[in-house]
């Protein structure tokens, strides 16, 4: 999907590429934040505010009750094998501390996001909300695309109805398109 195909702001990328990216980054001490990230991002599909909450005490467990710092609605997340797999079992405090000693910012993690994803973002906007699309594609995908899908995810995402849901994942503009290529 590209930018002009999309009526949200940001693009998904695939799970699996940010999977494999994440899974390489978190090798190296200089860019295991960004991939300590990615993993939880698109593991939980929670927003990267909620993200940056989260402390290593929590990710040990096997479920996190959080606030939704957007809708203040809580939420419980259960803790995949994937994200408990790049958590310490004796670690504390953020995942997320830059070398400056603070949380990382958005803004810096948009950054960051730019150039670990280099080539995605020459024709997508990518930010801290592609993950996000990235886990709802996911869910959609291993639901066979079916409408249940899209409920689930509309509960899981807070929105209001359905339809903000497609929208929100890009989809209906992707059928359409699917249409005229396939004429």
């Amino acid at each position: 999907m590209s930018k002009k195909d999309s009526n949200t702001t940001s693009d998904y990328i695939d799970f699996d590429r940010v999977m494999n990216v994440a899974n390489k980054l978190i090798k190296e001490p200089k860019t295991k934040l960004i991939g300590t990230y990615l993993i939880i991002a698109v593991n939980t599909g929670l927003r990267s505010g909620d993200v940056l909450q989260l402390t290593y005490e929590q990710l040990q467990q096997d479920k996190v009750a959080i606030t939704e710092q957007k809708t203040g609605k809580k939420k419980i997340i259960a803790i995949n094998d994937s994200i408990r797999a790049i958590i310490p079992a004796d670690a504390t405090g953020s995942p997320f501390i830059t070398n400056k000693g603070s949380i990382i910012t958005n803004q810096h993690l948009n950054r960051l996001l730019k150039e670990v994803f280099t080539k995605e973002a020459k024709t997508l906007n990518i930010s801290t909300h592609s993950c996000r699309k990235a886990f709802g594609r996911r869910v959609y995908q291993n639901n066979g695309e079916s409408e249940n899908a899209l409920i689930y995810l509309s509960e899981l995402f807070n929105h209001s109805s359905v339809a903000i849901t497609r929208k929100y994942l890009g989809i209906r503009q992707e059928e359409l398109n699917n249409i005229y290529m396939n004429l």
